[in-house]
């Protein structure tokens, strides 16, 4: 079980909105996204393509329904594009953040990322860096912790499918290679379960640097289509290898408990991409904060 008093539970709008496919879910508002969270009894939201780029305004239309923003994504560039390009839209997006209140910034390096592309994600286009990459990222990443720091925020890494950083031995290269007084882990479970790895290990491994959590389930079927098929990471996305916890086959009793005993505190964030034309995303909210209740205890 998680402690309440540390441990609070979010959602993100991907399952009614999708920005990397803007058509799925293209008719669904930003208001009925948040208030079909809020109904369902979450407590906080991550940032999507559709909400109020303004933060008072965003802060306005949360604080009414009791949300409150948790993380937002950014695509570091640093292989692709000028290293300073990177940092200045860093530093707007953590302002943006910051301003709304949130301690969190999830970050993902996007330089050559397949993950949007019409590629097998798991054939050889899939990015893998060189030792100067690795050198350029690990800098950029530390800068950028830096930076959260100075305002009273944590930078957290994404491991993503179709990036850098998505096998095992590139997660474990990442957290050995940044100051892990600077750069910390986002754990999702459903990105290392369709990477092939087992979630429990690497969350034990980096119990005391996971700073952000993506509750992710994944379905093993899918997967298993998607190696014998060649599907891109958005063809598995649409083709539903993804769903909320306690709808797949993610075992998520052991990772609570290890979260749990690590005394991990911040948010947990129900994100699960689906096509909301087949997966209704209140209804699927609903399931996971019934699950989560009952299994975890928040």
């Amino acid at each position: 079980m998680l402690n309440p008093d540390k441990v609070k539970l979010a959602i993100s709008p991907i399952g009614w909105t999708n920005d990397d496919m803007p058509e799925l879910g293209g008719g669904n508002t930003f208001e009925q996204c948040v208030s079909e969270m809020a109904l369902a009894g979450f407590a906080g939201t991550e940032i999507g393509c559709k909400y109020p780029k303004d933060p008072a305004a965003l802060k306005r239309a949360l604080d009414i329904r009791g949300l409150r923003v948790c993380n937002a994504w950014f695509s570091s560039m640093f292989t692709a594009e000028p290293y300073e390009a990177t940092i200045r839209g860093f530093i707007k997006h953590r302002d943006r953040l910051n301003a709304l209140g949130a301690k969190v910034v999830g970050a993902s390096e996007q330089g050559n990322s397949i993950q949007g592309k019409p590629l097998n994600i798991f054939g050889s286009d899939k990015p893998v860096f060189t030792d100067e990459q690795w050198e350029l990222v690990t800098r950029g990443f530390n800068e950028m912790g830096r930076l959260a720091r100075d305002v009273g925020m944590t930078l957290t890494i994404h491991h993503h499918m179709g990036t850098g950083v998505q096998t095992e031995a590139e997660i474990d290269r990442l957290m050995g290679a940044v100051d892990p007084e600077l750069v910390y882990l986002l754990f999702d479970s459903g990105h290392l379960t369709f990477a092939g790895i087992d979630p429990l290990p690497i969350l034990k491994r980096y119990a005391g640097r996971v700073k952000h959590v993506h509750l992710k389930d994944a379905r093993l079927s899918a997967r298993e289509q998607a190696i014998r098929e060649g599907w891109s990471f958005l063809t598995a996305v649409r083709r539903g290898v993804f769903t909320v916890p306690g709808d797949g086959d993610v075992d998520f009793g052991p990772i609570f408990d290890a979260l749990d005993e690590s005394g991990y505190e911040g948010w947990v964030v129900v994100e699960a991409e689906q096509d909301p034309a087949k997966a209704n995303p209140f209804e699927y909210a609903v399931m996971a904060r019934r699950y989560i209740r009952e299994r975890a205890g928040i």
